[in-house]
């Protein structure tokens, strides 16, 4: 679905709907990082003018050679281009950055694609429009800083007008996802996925960290992981559906997850790998057969997480 037709279904004289259309292909880009640096590369290679501004000249020097303009200072960078796309290290980041040149941000457009907690997303966003500029807040899903990779995408949330207005602009980045209104509900879907990736990285080093030194190949092993991975998208439909209504529990069940995390602890710690994942989640099944012993009924650990069972 094209999120940026709205902006081209009125008619305007011949010129200055050419002129808009001409502005809408310029962008500034604050930040370089790995992330910051794909950005403009993917936005130059769909003909976007892009002016850069960085703390470090070289990474500036870097985009420059690549075809993207220079500006020498921030209030340089948000007079070049109506709209100017953060990649930051978190919020903080953006109130020292926008405070060198505060009088610059009237009548622009902040994309704010820097991660962060909900709550300092939608005080960031009070923070800019207090001071003349319209702001979109996002969440970029890919995988590392490959924003080009088929599973990359970019959670937005923010006003729906000014993401319609930009929608065509900033698709170059990746295929788009407009959450909804709240500032902060871009970080609230980028971090709820990022709380189950985390968790998995670490498995996974365990895991094969318990193939290897148990003297195994683990390219033998990664095609087991893989299949196994594919039951992952029936579990999150099936524990979906149950924590909509307050999660899953069945003491048995619950005293077996108990017992077979000892069982991947013991495997673990067998050949010298650190259980210390295994033993927190082992923690947590703990608490959920204690709660359901102590409540007289099973007690989910969806419910322990939400603090609605002691």
């Amino acid at each position: 679905m094209d999120l940026g037709a709205a902006t081209s279904k009125h008619r305007e004289p011949k010129g200055q709907h050419m002129s808009e259309q001409s502005k809408t292909r310029s962008v500034s880009v604050l930040g370089l990082g790995p992330m910051g640096q794909a950005m403009v590369k993917a936005f130059l290679a769909a003909g976007v003018e892009v002016t850069v501004w960085n703390r470090s000249a070289a990474k500036v020097d870097a985009m420059v050679e690549l075809g993207a303009k220079r500006a020498d200072s921030v209030a340089e960078a948000l007079a070049a281009n109506e709209v100017s796309v953060l990649s930051l290290t978190h919020y903080a980041a953006m109130y020292d950055v926008l405070d060198q040149a505060p009088e610059a941000l009237a009548g622009k457009v902040i994309a704010n694609l820097s991660s962060d907690s909900p709550e300092k997303a939608r005080a960031g966003a009070a923070w800019v429009r207090e001071r003349g500029a319209q702001f979109l807040s996002g969440g970029v899903m890919s995988a590392g800083d490959n924003i080009e990779h088929p599973a990359s995408y970019i959670f937005y949330s923010g006003p729906k007008e000014v993401f319609d207005t930009h929608a065509e602009l900033l698709r170059p980045l990746s295929p788009q996802e407009y959450l909804g209104a709240d500032d902060g509900l871009a970080q609230v879907f980028y971090q709820a996925l990022l709380t189950t990736f985390h968790p998995w990285l670490l498995a996974f080093d365990q895991a094969t960290a318990m193939i290897a030194k148990s003297g195994h190949d683990i390219a033998q092993f990664v095609p087991f992981a893989i299949r196994s991975s594919e039951a992952y998208p029936y579990f999150m439909q099936e524990f979906s559906v149950a924590n909509q209504n307050g999660g899953w529990a069945d003491l048995a069940s619950l005293k077996m997850m108990v017992a077979g995390a000892q069982h991947i602890i013991d495997a673990s710690e067998e050949v010298g790998v650190d259980a210390g994942f295994s033993h927190l989640s082992q923690q947590y099944w703990r608490k959920a057969v204690e709660a359901s012993e102590a409540a007289g009924k099973p007690v989910s650990t969806y419910e322990l997480m939400r603090g609605e069972a002691s």
